[in-house]
């Protein structure tokens, strides 16, 4: 019995050993940070909003672009046109309450060279969803969960954005 359990935990060992070695063999990484097209950026956006915060702690991971705080001095300009949150009933119980919200954001931006005149990306609404169950008698762990699902959605929004930008290719300069 013992022989037959250690030829088991040896083949186990031996699989998990060759999937590894598969796994490294095939080139697989994380991605990591993209590197932006342009040395400094402005965010237009309240620096001590969530919004502003996320972008701005995004953009530092880039490692290659600074956030300016003067628009006059920096290479580019994002300019968020509008943020907005939403909440909507998706359905009610027999009673007339409320049993699910939907949550949403959408936030419009668009990214200028220094001249006002290039536009690098034109205005685009980027949105997130998320839905979830209400219930009366836990309406403080709700406005919690409310929050968070908030929070998340404004990360996923700042990812997005982020990728957006690492897409942007300046035309070369002559």
């Amino acid at each position: 019995m013992t022989s037959t359990f250690l030829s088991t935990r040896r083949l186990r060992v031996a699989a998990l050993v060759l999937g590894l070695a598969l796994l490294a063999g095939c080139g697989f990484h994380l991605r990591g940070p993209q590197p932006l097209a342009f040395a400094s950026i402005h965010i237009g956006a309240d620096a001590w909003s969530p919004l502003g915060i996320a972008l701005r702690r995004q953009i530092a991971l880039s490692t290659t672009t600074r956030v300016e705080e003067d628009p006059a001095r920096a290479e580019v300009r994002l300019q968020i046109l509008a943020n907005e949150r939403t909440r909507e009933i998706l359905s009610l119980t027999t009673a007339g309450k409320v049993r699910e919200y939907e949550l949403g954001q959408r936030i419009r931006f668009r990214l200028i060279g220094r001249d006002e005149k290039e536009e690098l990306i034109p205005p685009v609404n980027i949105t997130a969803r998320r839905e979830y169950t209400f219930n009366d008698e836990l309406i403080l762990g709700k406005e919690q969960e409310e929050t968070l699902l908030y929070r998340d959605m404004e990360d996923d929004l700042v990812r997005q954005i982020a990728r957006r930008l690492s897409a942007v290719r300046r035309p070369a300069e002559n």
